[in-house]
Order: structure tokens, then C-alpha cells, then sequence
């Protein structure tokens, strides 16, 4: 089959297109897929580059957190994908070939549904989609039919994004009337965050530049803040919600916007009817923020570290899905061959992006990419 295989950490050059890889054979319990669609995702760029430390801040390392490294190489990116089920493996309903789905993408280290304290993903530890087949679980591949939905749009809302979106609210408890600061509210993660705030009932502020104001709007958001001039970005945010505190932060950027954030939901206490709630899912600001401890526990903010989720949560993602209560965010579609592109136009994106890219197989472009590629959308 053909793949784009991960040679190794660094730069675009460690992304080899080959057509001669091993098509995989599904084990007990499992369903070949052919890959559709595969939607692409910041992670992708960052194990490829290595950059996640957590010890020393300029180490080139991947996440281990079972205690070793589970990227190894070569490896076949891709955590989102979409397809249709070609083959199954031995305990598995037969029945399943043809059906369409979306993967959940994480490798769960056990079968606990309310828990995952080892994350690891399809793409990372795993071979993913960045491939014209992938072999996963028959459980986690979720058959989803609305024949509206196109498969390049069905990858669009896959649970790498949704289900780290959905996680940062569940951590910190965001409920109904609840009023929450989504950062990066144009990207995968963000505006997956703002139709969920609206699914149980929360309102929405987004952080993103203005000229995306009327597509956020449209998604759920109930005001965009400009992130502008960084002193007065509190003032900015009060000024939106009428002087009210922000109940809950999901903050994806880190960096210094991390105590502007903290600002804005300890400024008037005798106002909040709950604690301070901040859940971090990514840091594209910085990875360093300086803030004053006294800040935190004087003012109780309760902190919430997040990556991926749990089973039950990505079964409800899926029920959203199915119920057409989520939508997809679809920027554009690329070509499998032309992954170093997609990478390129991802990491230098203009004012005119929001939602997700996908990548899709080139021998199955004409169905499900060329629809969705830049020039179709000009």
C-alpha cells in the first residue's frame, strides 16, 4: 500500500512516501480500514519534531508515559481517521465490511471507560492514517452513517481534537450558564470547544482575531475577543461580558496569556458562584509561563493538566455525531503524496483558516478530497 512513513525527529525530509508498504492484516478483534480521510493535527508536527519535554525544557524527546518512548521508527501518522471497513479479524461480525466510521484514536492501556492515565494514540504508538489502510479495534471504530456527512468532513471531527476539547471541559466541570474563555478558538480544538460549550449549555467567548468573528459567531461563540495588546486584555474581556468574571479557561495557549487568563476570572470574586477553573491542552504560546503561586491558592484556582479522554466520552462524541449536533469544521483537503505541503501550509496558515485540514489517500482523492481541496474552495 502506500504511506507516508516517519523516518525519525526532524524536520519535512523525515517524511518518506512510499508505495510499497506492507498492507497490515487485522488481528483477533480487530477491522482493517481503508483509510478515506485523516484529519491533521498539531501533535503530528510536534512528536515529529520532538517537541515534548518534560523534564529538560530543550529536549528533543517524545511523550512516554508508561515509562518508555512508543514512537519508534518508521511510523505511519494519522490519529483521526476515517474510512470503511475492508476486512475483519478473527471474533469480529463479519457484517462490519463496508460499514463507514471514525476512529477512536487512543491506545487505552486498559478497559476502564472513566479513566486514561497512560495516553497514547494511533499515530504515535501505533501505526495511524496517513496510509491507505490502518488496523484498529473493532470497538473503536465508531460505524457512522448521515449520508450528509462526507468522509473528509466526518475526519474533520475526529476525537483527537473533539475528545481533548470535550476532556477540558469535563476536568473542569463546565456546565450550563457557566461563562468560558475558549483560546485558539479557530483551530480543531477550539472551535470543536465552542460547539460543546453550547451542547450543555455554556456560553462561549472565543479568543481569535476578528476577522474570523462572523464564522465563530456561526459556530456557537457568543462574542470574539482579540487577544491585541496584552495589558489590557482583561479590560477586553470584561468589557464582552459586561464586567462578569469568566468562570472557566480552556487554554491552549500557555506562554503569557496564561496569567491574563487567570486575570480574567479572579477580578471580581464576590461575583463567582464557583471556583476558578483552568484546563490546559496545549501551550502554541510558549511552554514556559511565569505566575505567582499565591495567585493560585489564594484565589483557589483549580488547575486541570489534560491530553485525550476517556472511552465514555468518546462514545458521546460519537452520539453527537451521529445526532448531527456536532458539525464539522472543514478548512481544506490535501493529498496523501503531498503531506510536506499540508505541513507547510499548516504550520504558516493565513487569517483565512479555521477548523481542520485533512489528508487523503491519493487513490481516493477524486471521491473524497478533491471536493474539499484549497483550489475547489478559492
Amino acid at each position: 500500500m502506500a504511506a507516508m512513513l516517519l523516518t525519525g525527529h526532524g524536520g519535512l525530509d523525515k517524511l518518506v512516501y512510499r508505495d510499497d508498504v506492507a498492507t497490515p492484516r487485522p488481528g483477533p478483534g480487530e477491522v482493517l480500514v481503508r483509510v478515506t480521510a485523516t484529519a491533521k493535527n498539531n501533535t503530528d508536527r510536534k512528536a515529529r519534531e520532538g517537541l515534548y519535554p518534560t523534564k529538560e525544557k530543550g529536549e528533543v524527546t517524545s511523550f512516554a508515559m508508561g515509562g518508555s518512548a512508543t514512537l519508534t521508527f518508521p511510523r505511519i501518522q494519522g490519529a483521526d481517521v476515517a474510512g470503511r471497513v475492508a476486512a475483519v479479524g478473527e471474533g469480529v461480525d463479519p457484517g462490519r465490511i463496508g460499514q463507514r466510521g471514525l476512529l477512536d484514536f487512543n491506545l487505552y492501556p486498559d478497559a476502564r471507560r472513566d479513566l486514561n492515565l497512560m495516553p497514547d494514540y494511533y499515530g504515535h504508538g501505533a501505526d495511524g492514517g496517513f496510509a491507505e489502510y490502518v488496523a484498529v479495534p473493532s470497538d473503536q471504530f465508531h460505524t457512522v452513517g448521515n449520508p450528509d456527512l462526507g468522509d473528509a468532513e466526518l475526519a474533520s471531527m475526529g476525537m483527537c481534537s473533539y475528545q481533548t476539547a470535550y476532556h477540558m471541559m469535563t476536568s473542569a466541570n463546565v456546565s450550563s450558564g457557566d461563562r468560558v474563555l475558549v483560546s485558539g478558538a479557530s483551530g480543531g480544538v477550539g472551535t470543536a470547544l465552542i460547539q460543546l460549550c453550547r451542547i450543555v449549555g455554556a456560553v462561549p467567548y472565543a479568543v481569535s482575531q476578528l476577522d474570523k468573528a462572523e464564522a465563530l459567531h456561526a459556530l456557537g461563540a457568543e462574542a470574539v475577543i482579540d487577544r491585541g495588546d496584552l495589558p489590557t486584555f482583561v479590560d477586553r474581556v470584561l468589557e464582552t461580558t459586561d464586567g462578569a468574571p469568566i468562570d472557566a479557561v480552556m487554554d491552549l495557549v500557555g506562554g503569557e496569556m496564561t496569567d491574563r487568563f487567570i486575570d480574567a476570572m479572579i477580578v471580581d470574586m464576590k461575583r463567582r458562584s464557583s471556583y476558578p477553573r483552568l484546563s490546559i491542552a496545549g501551550a502554541s504560546g510558549g511552554n514556559l509561563s511565569e505566575i505567582m503561586w499565591t495567585r493560585i491558592y489564594l484565589y483557589q484556582v483549580q488547575i486541570f493538566g489534560v491530553s485525550h479522554g476517556t472511552r465514555d466520552e468518546a462514545e458521546q462524541l460519537i452520539a453527537w455525531i451521529r445526532t448531527g449536533q456536532l458539525k464539522p469544521v472543514l478548512h481544506a483537503a490535501f493529498k496523501l503524496s503531498d503531506l510536506h505541503e499540508a505541513e507547510t501550509y499548516f504550520v504558516n496558515r493565513d487569517s483565512n483558516y479555521l477548523g481542520k485540514i485533512v489528508i487523503v489517500p491519493d487513490s481516493q482523492w477524486a471521491e473524497h478530497g478533491a471536493p474539499y481541496a484549497l483550489e475547489e474552495k478559492a
